[in-house]
């Protein structure tokens, strides 16, 4: 048999897996790259949509077993690449040029983590292989420079842009590297407005698959400046599960949409407690009501996070816990919510671009 009738009765056998979200066969999304054939050994990558999908493994072993049934093929070597999707640019004021994806990163009120979440998604993204960056617009409390144990201020480039703190292998901007760490930021709306686009235009992000942006809490000038200023891959909402706080959140949801943003998802912070000495989870705070707020409001519920002490040790020394305590538990579901975000993000870039 010659290698293109091989090659194409690879093709056919691979049209049996089906991705889940976009709901097309691998081999019609164009996934399938780079087939070799070298008598019965077979070498082939699956490039996904992003490289936290959480269907990598079990697309690479349903590619492996189906090819290897071939009754001449007696070696099979699957490889997994990404090529992470962006949306049509859309008009905006501000264009982001080297930036695929933007992700604001909400609350309806303080103290419910999100900087904290904020932090660990895009050091998450960053574990599983994707270029991510990190903003902090929250300008009233800007808090991912302690989160992240930076106190250098940013260089800036010859064109007058300002290059970000590389950290743990993310990019990192922040209005706290510009102002002392005990200046209260007194600041009215415009002044609310120019900063943030000032952080949009002049920062030099370079090539990123994935910018993580912190917002202030609430539904300010910030969240509109962001939502009016550039194109945004969608929002994610976090929330504590009391229903004051999911309600509250839930306003949020009501100003992304009223704006077109897509909302990609909620995550609900806090939800458990896992006791050292015996292992159950206590219910703290209740339960559940990220995830109520989500089927009510019909988006995505990307997970529940625990409450661990080791987040606030993590914190405070400035190494989140993704980077700090990979192995552990909290870390574990960090990157599991992450590659729900990818995935998300990348139906929401498949329907944005008539591919599902």
């Amino acid at each position: 048999m010659a290698n293109d009738a091989k090659k194409q009765e690879i093709l056919n056998a691979l049209k049996a897996i089906i991705d889940p979200d976009l709901g097309k066969d691998i081999v019609t999304l164009d996934f399938v790259k780079d087939i070799e054939i070298s008598g019965g050994d077979v070498k082939f990558a699956l490039e996904l949509t992003t490289p936290a999908s959480p269907m990598k493994e079990k697309f690479k072993t349903q590619a492996e077993e189906l090819v290897g049934k071939l009754d001449w093929v007696s070696n099979v070597s699957v490889s997994l690449t990404s090529k992470v999707t962006s949306r049509p640019k859309q008009q905006k004021e501000i264009r982001l040029p080297g930036v695929k994806n933007v992700v604001a990163v909400a609350s309806g009120k303080g103290g419910v983590g999100k900087s904290t979440i904020a932090a660990n998604l895009a050091l998450a993204l960053s574990k599983e292989g994707a270029k991510a960056g990190l903003l902090d617009a929250d300008v009233y409390g800007p808090s991912l420079p302690i989160l992240l144990g930076v106190r250098e201020m940013p260089q800036v480039t010859e064109g007058k842009k300002l290059i970000p703190i590389d950290r743990y292998g993310i990019k990192l901007m922040s209005l706290g590297f510009l102002v002392d760490a005990d200046q209260a930021v007194i600041w009215r709306g415009p002044m609310v407005h120019s900063l943030v686009q000032q952080f949009l235009r002049d920062v030099d992000w370079g090539e990123l698959d994935y910018l993580i942006v912190d917002l202030p809490p609430g539904t300010g000038d910030a969240q509109l400046t962001l939502t009016q200023s550039i194109p945004l891959a969608g929002a994610v909402v976090v929330t504590t599960p009391q229903a004051m706080a999911s309600s509250i959140a839930g306003k949020v949801v009501s100003l992304f949409r009223k704006m077109n943003v897509h909302v990609l998802g909620v995550i609900e912070n806090m939800g458990y407690f896992i006791c050292d000495g015996c292992g159950k989870e206590h219910e703290i705070f209740d339960r559940g009501g990220g995830e109520r707020m989500a089927e009510h409001l019909k988006i995505p519920f990307l997970g529940t996070i625990p409450l661990d002490p080791r987040m606030r040790s993590a914190d405070d020394a400035g190494m989140p816990v993704v980077e700090s305590k990979p192995d552990s538990k909290v870390a574990q579901v960090f990157r599991e919510i992450a590659g729900k975000l990818a995935q998300q993000i990348a139906i929401a870039n498949a329907e944005a671009t008539g591919l599902k």
